[in-house]
């Protein structure tokens, strides 16, 4: 059996050491990659050949700087193969939900054996499961029963990327680029309220209401190629 190329993000370093120490005792896996919030996981991410990228990443959520949901949203949109399974102590309904939107594929409590977090790597990978703890899969289920269909219907997106002025485009590529709103400020020399102000402009513009999908459009554009 091939490796399974894994990545660890949590801002507890000894957890995260914990835990690369346990799965070392798994022949199967391998650790390829270890970050300390979501931001600092897509800068590692950037520099690497296909080959050397992790195909599951376990991902804290509660992490300063950028959190595991927002960053499992945007590299879903920059890299869809890639595959995320959220190792947290949190089980409430809001996270479980805002986690299986912005794309994972499962959903692991921290006190789970490592055994248990390793089979459900292989259950992704292999099996193309969606490994959830009891606990999770219990409220999961009651959440898909009690919320109504709120689908909404899409709204068309201009083609000329020229609906964005050039500053609003300039925003748009550091965000696609990874960077936080004070980031994006020191690089440009505007306050990060400035920053938000033209990035509410931005989502208005193309329709959307998060980084997530801003940065999908300027993906599927190709506006930063």
């Amino acid at each position: 059996m091939s490796h399974i190329p894994v990545a660890i993000v949590d801002d507890k370093r000894l957890l995260r050491e914990a835990l690369v120490n346990n799965i070392s005792y798994y022949k199967e896996i391998n650790i390829v990659l270890q970050a300390g919030d979501g931001a600092d996981f897509i800068e590692q991410l950037k520099p690497l050949a296909v080959e050397k990228r992790p195909q599951v990443v376990l991902m804290d959520i509660e992490m300063p700087v950028m959190d595991g949901i927002e960053a499992v949203a945007i590299v879903k949109s920059l890299y869809p193969d890639m595959h995320f399974l959220m190792l947290t102590v949190f089980d409430d309904d809001d996270k479980l939900f805002e986690a299986i939107k912005a794309g994972a594929s499962g959903y692991l409590l921290k006190d789970e054996k490592v055994s248990n977090i390793v089979k459900a790597i292989a259950e992704i990978v292999h099996e193309g499961g969606v490994p959830m703890s009891p606990r999770i899969a219990r409220k999961a289920l009651a959440l898909l029963r009690n919320t109504p269909n709120v689908t909404e219907p899409v709204k068309p997106i201009e083609e000329d990327e020229h609906l964005l002025s050039t500053r609003e485009m300039e925003i748009l590529n550091r965000i696609v680029d990874g960077l936080n709103y004070q980031e994006i400020g020191e690089r440009l020399f505007i306050s990060p309220h400035t920053v938000r102000k033209h990035i509410a402009n931005i989502y208005d513009k193309l329709h959307v209401c998060n980084k997530a999908s801003a940065i999908k459009v300027a993906t599927s554009k190709k506006w930063f190629n």
